[in-house]
């Protein structure tokens, strides 16, 4: 019986193809973990703080709720492959070097906590007033009203909130591929555009929509059930 050469490339084929695509993978999961973490840690108080200063609230600051409001709207409106750039210094002095995933990290939060704030305070602002009035009226303080009140009430649209930013940090890190910041955009760029390699561009294409889909689709599950 003839030796079948087809079948030995295809073997070594796929056995390149997932030597690369398994690391690569694995370094965006882990960027868009860690960042998503991070992003929260700042953008949650952020957004709390634009709620609760805001006219009318539970304590109103215009002064405070302006200035953030500017901040994070400045920070917003820049694209994230200019803050990739423009944080390299920054980015070298927390993590000692501006190339890699660990790297990419520090841009990908400083993009992503002022969406998150954004996202917070949108969800924060659904509440009805008139529960907050009612824990006033019994005579709850102001971080009783944020902790039991605002954040329990809107945490249907905050999980859903967590959704919406880690797909949006998983297209950051796609594009923080192009700088050499590793995962699944890296290896689309090096191995796929750069080689001329389709096949390893439509791989990583459908790993990113499997990953999205499963993040919206758990966010929406998870949000249903709090909800009810």
């Amino acid at each position: 019986m003839p030796f079948d050469s087809s079948l030995l490339f295809q073997v070594t084929f796929w056995t390149d193809l997932l030597r690369l695509i398994i690391p690569a993978t694995g370094e965006t999961l882990y960027m868009v973990a860690t960042s998503t973490v991070f992003a929260y840690l700042l953008g949650l108080p952020l957004g709390i703080i634009l709620v609760v200063t805001s006219p009318g609230h539970i304590m109103p600051n215009p002064w405070v709720e302006r200035t953030l409001g500017t901040l994070v709207n400045i920070l917003r409106s820049a694209p994230f492959i200019i803050l990739l750039v423009a944080f390299i210094p920054f980015t070298r002095s927390v993590v000692g070097t501006s190339i890699g995933t660990t790297a990419a990290i520090v841009p990908l939060v400083i993009s992503a906590a002022p969406f998150v704030a954004r996202v917070v305070e949108s969800s924060l602002k659904e509440v009805p007033y008139g529960v907050i009035e009612a824990a006033l009226s019994m005579g709850a303080s102001p971080k009783q009203v944020i902790q039991k009140v605002l954040l329990p009430e809107a945490k249907a649209s905050l999980i859903l909130g967590v959704a919406i930013t880690t797909i949006s940090v998983i297209g950051y890190t796609a594009m923080a591929g192009t700088v050499g910041g590793g995962g699944l955009g890296n290896l689309a760029i090096q191995y796929g555009y750069n080689r001329f390699r389709t096949d390893i561009m439509i791989v990583t294409v459908v790993i990113l929509v499997v990953i999205v889909q499963t993040i919206q689709s758990l966010g929406t599950a998870v949000a249903r059930r709090l909800t009810h």
